[in-house]
Formats: structure tokens, C-alpha cells, sequence
């Protein structure tokens, strides 16, 4: 079964974790770490815990972030867990170089076997949209 399920979320909880990394490296922008709990509606509904970093510019919106999502919910009703990975550059109010992927073998439950990709877009009135466009194995 393929399909696409499409949601709207809204981020709950960020948190900024210190970053311990090795020995220091200066670049031009700072490099955080935080985590997030996201809350999901829509035909994906749920909530997830997110592992977030990035190198960021806050005054010019511009740099790259990384995150992994641990999804808890369930897709067009089929309950389950699953991870998620996804990444964006961007330069103030763009968004290119984009990754989405949900990782294989991560699925539970009636989500168990999924496979698939998706993406996200923030419109200009700030909404946040997700889609998984997913495979049930």
C-alpha cells in the first residue's frame, strides 16, 4: 500500500542542550543542539521527540539544520512509532537542498515495515505542514 499523509504541527517544547564537542572549532556561525516535542493533526496525528541541530544565523535566517524525529501516533489511522531524518539549508526565506527520509526497520506496531520519504513547508502565515509519503512492508 502506498500513500500520503499530509498534517499540520506545531512545535510544543524547545529546549537548547549544551553541545560538548571535541576541541573547539570557530566557524561563522554557531552550531546548537536542542530537542523539540512536535504535536501532530491531520491525516498523520500524534506527537514526536526530535534531536535538533543546526548551524544557524538567528538576525538573517540563514543556515542548516539536521533533525531525527522519533514519530508516536498513527498514519491515516494505523497506529505505530517509527523514526524519521530530515534536513534544509536555508537563506533567509527559503528552503533548498532538502532531505526527508523515514528510516527503514525504525516501524511499530500497524506501522511496522514502513518505508518512504516526505518533506515539509512553512507558509507565509507560519503554518508548518509535514507529509510522509510512506509504504507499509
Amino acid at each position: 500500500m502506498r500513500a500520503t499523509a499530509t498534517a499540520t504541527f506545531t512545535v510544543k517544547a524547545f529546549v537548547p542542550t549544551e553541545l560538548k564537542p571535541g576541541p573547539a572549532v570557530s566557524t561563522a556561525l554557531p552550531v546548537g543542539v536542542a530537542t523539540m516535542e512536535k504535536h501532530y493533526e491531520g491525516e498523520a496525528t500524534g506527537r514526536s521527540a526530535t534531536l535538533f541541530t543546526s548551524a544557524f544565523d538567528q538576525t538573517t535566517g540563514v543556515g542548516t539544520y539536521i533533525a531525527m524525529e522519533s514519530f508516536d501516533g498513527s498514519l491515516h489511522g494505523r497506529q505505530g512509532s517509527f523514526n524519521f531524518a530530515h534536513s534544509a539549508t536555508t537563506s533567509g526565506n527559503d528552503r533548498t537542498a532538502e532531505f526527508f527520509t523515514i528510516v527503514p526497520s525504525s516501524g511499530t506496531g500497524e506501522l511496522a515495515g514502513i518505508v518512504g520519504a516526505g518533506g515539509m513547508a512553512v507558509e507565509a502565515d507560519g503554518t508548518h505542514r509535514i507529509w510522509f509519503d510512506y509504504q507499509l512492508g
